[in-house]
This record gives C-alpha cells, sequence and structure tokens, in this order.
C-alpha cells in the first residue's frame, strides 16, 4: 500500500425513511456527490440504532424495522468535501454529519488516485 496524501472524510448519519422531496436522503446525498464529482460515495444500513428521538429501530423485529440507521460515506481532499458541505445541510435535516481527516492509501500498482 502507498499513501496518495491526506483527505477528508464525511459520514452523514440519516435513517433509511428520511426523505428529502419524497426521495431517500441518502439516494440524494450519493446522487449530489456524484454530480459535484467527488471521489466516491458509498451507503451502509445499520443493523440496529437510536437517534435524537432515543426510539431504537432494528432488524431483528419485522415491527421496528421501520426506519434502519443509514451511513454514508464520502471520501476526497479537504477542499472538494468542504465544497460539498452547503449540498448536506440543504437535505441532512435531523441527521449528524461527521468531519474526519484521513490519509488515503491505495494498492501500489494502481496509478495515482484522488484526492
Amino acid at each position: 500500500m502507498r499513501s496518495t496524501g491526506n483527505g477528508l472524510r464525511v459520514t452523514v448519519f440519516t435513517g433509511e425513511s428520511d426523505l428529502w422531496r419524497r426521495k431517500p436522503v441518502f439516494s440524494e446525498i450519493v446522487q449530489r456527490a456524484r454530480k459535484a464529482g467527488l471521489a466516491g460515495a458509498s451507503v451502509f444500513r445499520g443493523m440496529e440504532g437510536f437517534g435524537a428521538s432515543s426510539l431504537i429501530h432494528t432488524s431483528r423485529f419485522l415491527s421496528l424495522s421501520d426506519g434502519l440507521p443509514v451511513m454514508v460515506v464520502i471520501v476526497d481532499d479537504e477542499s472538494r468535501i468542504r465544497a460539498f458541505l452547503p449540498e448536506l445541510s440543504e437535505v441532512v435535516g435531523d441527521g449528524l454529519v461527521l468531519l474526519d481527516e484521513v490519509m488515503v492509501m491505495c494498492p501500489a500498482d494502481k496509478g495515482a488516485a484522488r484526492p
């Protein structure tokens, strides 16, 4: 592995039933990240969790499986992520957004990669 440099990771915590104009928030974030030309975005669905409401959502019981936690992760260079933050502010609503500095690594045989 070799380092391709430092980057910034943005992680958005939301719920699978959270909507932005009748579209899932996580899907809107991915579409906007793609349109902004960011390096990539991934969506992860949680098995169980709770947020500001303190209501536990879990996949263990069918009756409570609505609104499971979802996490969207995007990594790119700092300037590109910071330029994307207003897009997130528009759609996230009650979600939580985290920013972390990261060191980006890739296999040594790959060409130059962003960030």
